[in-house]
């Protein structure tokens, strides 16, 4: 019997990082010291052209990065990725849930779903352990930051889930997209699918998840009484199954409920199959 595949699908700043990435090395480097003008600058800007705050942020990047003699290649952003905090336990979540996989007979894939920088996201230590890195990027020309590749904000993120589900990984690739596919040759149905998000604009993936029979969390910090009692209201409002401090070790609560979903999802799959095979057999 095949392997059932399980996809955690991952939201980056407030759920893998207690902060933006961009507060890290990035924002030293360019001699910010208060790191909220960053963001006010950013939805000026947004604000005073009607314009996407997610392109905002890229442009306010660049110029801000020019300002300061820092250099704006490829290369420099994934250096700056190097020095970006991650939550207790991140690091060694990986091996341990892939483990766990192996123990239940499941396939396990990570999925970064981010409006962070992807550029940003690769420097980090635990980058390696994505299929694939769904964030916004820049266009280069000779090695330099010239112009918004992808931007991802709260409706494209659900784009990336239907991709994942279908097994297609080229962004690009908009006609089979949005091509029909029979739900039994799909590559992650979404009753196997688990997203963890942490806030607003996580709500639409996090709600398609849900309602389409897989598993939503809302990652909150321990300590913040304003995070926690956000996610506790994603609880009640129904876009999440469960909410979780950001706590990956392997005595954390968020590590017992993803084990208890992969282990639900496996159950579930053999009984799907078990059911399927009994029906094809009364044919």
């Amino acid at each position: 019997m095949d392997r059932p595949t399980i996809a955690l699908m991952y939201d980056f700043d407030g759920t893998l990082s207690p902060a933006y990435m961009q507060e890290y090395d990035f924002m030293d480097a360019i001699g910010l010291q208060d790191k909220d003008s960053f963001w006010v600058d950013s939805h000026a800007l947004a604000e005073g052209h009607d314009a996407s705050t997610i392109l905002s942020y890229m442009k306010l990047m660049v110029d801000k990065a020019k300002a300061s003699g820092v250099s704006i290649r490829r290369e420099q952003f994934v250096e700056f990725g190097k020095g970006i905090k991650l939550f207790p336990g991140v690091e060694e979540w990986f091996y341990l849930i892939n483990a766990e996989g192996d123990r239940l007979g499941v396939n396990v894939e990570h999925y970064i779903i981010s409006s962070g920088l992807k550029e940003l996201i690769e420097g980090t230590s635990i980058a390696r352990y994505f299929k694939k890195i769904y964030a916004c990027s820049f266009m280069y020309e000779n090695d330099a930051a010239v112009w918004p590749a992808v931007a991802v904000d709260f409706t494209s993120k659900t784009q990336f889930i239907f991709m994942i589900n279908k097994g297609i990984y080229d962004i690009w690739d908009n006609a089979r997209i949005n091509d029909s596919m029979p739900d039994d040759e799909r590559h992650v149905p979404f009753r196997n699918m688990i997203y963890l998000g942490d806030g607003e604009t996580d709500i639409p993936s996090m709600r398609i998840v849900k309602s389409e029979g897989g598993h939503s969390i809302a990652i909150y910090k321990s300590g913040n009484e304003k995070s926690r009692s956000q996610a506790a209201s994603l609880v009640k409002r129904g876009r999440v199954n469960f909410a979780c401090p950001g706590d990956y070790t392997y005595k954390g609560e968020l590590w017992k409920v993803v084990r208890s979903i992969m282990a639900k999802i496996k159950t579930d799959s053999d009984f799907y199959k078990m059911e399927k095979s009994n029906q094809a057999d009364l044919r």
